[in-house]
């Protein structure tokens, strides 16, 4: 889940009517510092420096926090709400429940070190609700060169691109990549402790392990071949501009055999009785300032082409090295989906052979024995450690 975020019901600081006081004292805090602390310990240097630059006084920031709260583009802090399972099956004083327990103990240990950028100031697992679950809260922030606002300062989006989770659209985002992962992180820990992530909360059918592989290696297929489309387009925008030069290469061409053929780049012969000082500025002199015309535009067109000429051939370098690496991509990605649609057809033939029925109950068979062997190994664990 994604919370707005209540921090004085995270702290309880006040108790809902779905909370048991009783069992308030089992809750693990984590951290709970206050928030405008935090911003000043993030914040302050980068704001002092910003002040300094500004000459008037109304572009001035006094408080960072009340400046975020009160705008429009990016939220004071950010809210994620992590459970495994529902009452009925990890409820709070059950043994999955205290399983469940352990592995979101787990799982937010390692949080602050795989999110570098988010800065959590406030961590709560709470027990005494019907089910485990955890909150955590934090501020994203980024450090920039300054040229633009503050050289740190609060970005959801910079802050997740800056640990690597870069969006293609809006409902591929940067946030929806992070969850993704951070729901994987957990899924991880899960499996190490007997425990299958069952995906839930979707509107598409249920798929199978292999349906599903290869509908993701679709996407990924298609992503490419968009990224392939667009690096082709460029390609053929520099191949275009390079043809421009070899018609710049023909226009110099006709204007060599101008110079050498039409009237108007010849020195007609002396009139008669014209003396030498009259046809030098009648004739001479004009050529000459036509030639020295022609020639400045030339060496100014020249040394311009040259320049582009260099630039787009290392460009188009980079594009034919680019182009390779995608089809070569898309090459493995569709050797690897037709290897999942050959796997997906013996899958296919054998509960055409067998049966539906026959086949999903050796599937559950399967994953019962596989969870019960891992539930028993993590109990044995866990009563060891204990």
């Amino acid at each position: 889940m994604v919370g707005k975020g209540s921090l004085r019901h995270n702290n309880r600081t006040f108790h809902a009517g779905n909370v048991d006081p009783e069992r308030s004292h089992q809750n693990i805090a984590y951290c709970d510092e206050n928030i405008r602390d935090v911003y000043h310990e993030l914040f302050d240097e980068a704001l002092e420096k910003y002040n300094a630059k500004q000459t008037r006084t109304d572009r001035m920031i006094d408080d960072y926090y009340e400046k975020i709260r009160f705008g429009k583009q990016e939220k004071p802090f950010h809210e994620i709400i992590m459970q495994i399972g529902d009452w009925e099956n990890t409820a709070v004083d059950s043994d999955t429940g205290k399983l469940a327990t352990d592995i979101l103990d787990e799982y937010m240990k390692g949080f602050a070190e795989r999110n570098p950028n988010l800065r959590v100031f406030s961590a709560h697992l709470h027990l005494d609700e019907a089910t485990p679950h955890l909150h955590i809260d934090f501020v994203p922030f980024i450090e920039t060169d300054g040229k633009r606002g503050l050289e740190t300062r609060v970005s959801l989006k910079q802050a997740l691109k800056a640990q690597g989770f870069v969006g293609v659209h809006k409902k591929d985002s940067e946030w929806a990549r992070w969850i993704q992962a951070e729901k994987e992180q957990l899924a991880a820990i899960m499996e190490r402790h007997g425990i299958e992530w069952e995906h839930k909360g979707t509107h598409e059918k249920h798929l199978s392990v292999l349906d599903y592989k290869k509908q993701e290696r679709e996407k990924d297929i298609a992503v490419l071949d968009n990224q392939l489309a667009e690096k082709k387009d460029e390609f053929r925008v520099m191949a275009d501009r390079i043809e421009n030069f070899e018609n710049g290469e023909r226009a110099l061409q006709n204007l060599d055999e101008s110079i050498m053929n039409e009237p108007e780049y010849q020195l007609p012969e002396p009139p008669a009785m014209m003396s030498a000082r009259s046809y030098k500025a009648k004739f001479v002199e004009p050529l000459v300032a036509r030639f020295k015309s022609l020639i400045s535009t030339l060496f100014a067109r020249y040394f311009k082409a040259l320049d582009s000429y260099h630039r787009l051939n290392i460009t188009n370098g980079n594009l034919y090295r680019e182009n390779e690496k995608l089809s070569k991509d898309n090459e493995k990605l569709s050797r690897e989906n037709e290897n999942l649609r050959a796997e997906n057809r013996d899958y296919k033939l054998l509960r055409k052979v067998f049966g539906h029925k026959q086949i999903d109950d050796l599937l559950d068979r399967a994953k019962l024995e596989k969870q019960s062997k891992q539930r028993e190994k993590c109990f044995r664990n866990y009563k060891d450690e204990r």
